[in-house]
């Protein structure tokens, strides 16, 4: 499966955990970490609504639960492409997949922090939403970074890649200005 952060190119299951947590693949870990940055900040980005009281507690359980349920369906649908006939279905390793996505849902962390924030009148969500985009902006470029370092990647390679990661936070915040 071509975006399947546990395999390599020739199908092989990479079993790389150096510089990972609890043992998780290296990129496996890179790989929630993009998609759950991404995914907060986009989610952050929309639910910045002016048209109602703002409610920025609400906004941080609403992403959480997004992101749960986006590593749930990724972990889910990594298992079920892997089902053969005659195989087992639903079993273990079908919970193990979905467990495995953690990095997607911590990814999301910064964000509910900072909107925790603002639910605790720290700063205007408005405010908060402008910090999410520029934390995760910043995570970007980190996960970008990290990934061409954890390749083998000069340092030089690695702040290129790190820069084309920020491409992604700079146009969610482009689409954020440009909605409101």
């Amino acid at each position: 499966m071509p975006d399947d952060p546990g395999r390599d190119t020739t199908g092989a299951t990479s079993g790389d955990t150096s510089g990972a947590p609890l043992g998780v693949p290296i990129q496996r870990l890179l790989f929630g970490g993009v998609y759950g940055t991404v995914l907060a900040s986009s989610l952050a980005s929309a639910l910045d609504d002016d048209s109602g009281h703002p409610n920025p507690g609400y906004d941080a359980l609403w992403i959480l639960v997004a992101a749960v349920a986006a590593a749930a369906a990724h972990g889910y649908a990594h298992a079920i492409a892997h089902w053969s006939a005659g195989g087992r279905k639903a079993t273990a390793e079908t919970v193990r997949s979905v467990l495995t996505e953690w990095p997607l849902v911590a990814a999301a962390v910064p964000t509910l922090f900072v909107l925790l924030g603002a639910s605790a009148h720290w700063w205007s969500e408005s405010g908060g939403i402008n910090a999410v985009l520029v934390v995760n902006t910043a995570a970007l470029f980190g996960w970008g970074l990290w990934a061409a370092r954890a390749a083998g990647q000069d340092w030089a390679a690695a702040c290129r890649v790190g820069g084309v990661d920020v491409l992604l936070g700079l146009f969610i915040v482009s689409a954020n200005a440009l909605s409101h």
